[in-house]
């Protein structure tokens, strides 16, 4: 038995889980409504509070399927409920952001500014004191995941300066230049 897949998923208060006649799922919250149609190797069951997933044999991708399952409910109980976010840092000279319409734009030092459309479900803010702090939030895990990855993307931090988009808990290794090697000859 997984150890992750064993134990229930419980419904809060204010959360409706169901399934369409395909099998889909539905979760529906405060915050939104998120659809996943699991595997049909994967049983679900949803009682009044509470979610069981279950396996009919110990098959090796079902074994994997089982704790992947559960936790992609969990993750859409919390997000309905609470949301997810990531944090991203823009550090440089010149280095900033703001968002126009349903654009995001970003100027890194590149001849030109990058236009990042806003994805559906997916909320920009920069904060008010520090303009280079960006939080990207929503409530489909995967997709914020997805999304400040590729922000990211757009000017990865470098070793030397350490200029670039970041996130805010990411530690960058850094590295000594020229000077410091030819000092130490």
């Amino acid at each position: 038995m997984s150890r992750i897949g064993k134990h229930p998923v419980l419904i809060p208060t204010g959360v409706t889980v169901s399934r369409d006649a395909d099998g889909t799922l539905v979760v529906k919250g405060p915050k939104g409504e998120l659809k996943y149609k699991p595997n049909p190797a994967i049983t679900v069951t949803v009682s009044e509070n509470e979610v069981a997933v279950t396996r009919e044999t110990e098959d090796r991708l079902q074994k994997s399927l089982h704790g992947l399952t559960r936790t992609l409910i969990q993750n859409m109980i919390t997000g309905v409920t609470k949301g997810f976010s990531k944090i991203l840092e823009i550090n440089g000279v010149g280095y900033r952001g703001n968002v126009a319409g349903t654009k995001l734009v970003l100027s890194l030092g590149y001849s030109h500014p990058i236009e990042y459309p806003i994805p559906a479900g997916i909320t920009f803010k920069f904060d008010e004191e520090k303009k280079n702090i960006l939080t990207v939030s929503g409530i489909d895990k995967q997709l914020v995941g997805q999304v400040s990855a590729e922000i990211r993307g757009f000017r990865p931090p470098e070793p030397y300066l350490g200029k670039g988009i970041k996130y805010s808990d990411e530690h960058i290794r850094r590295k000594a230049g020229k000077a410091a090697s030819k000092a130490a000859a």
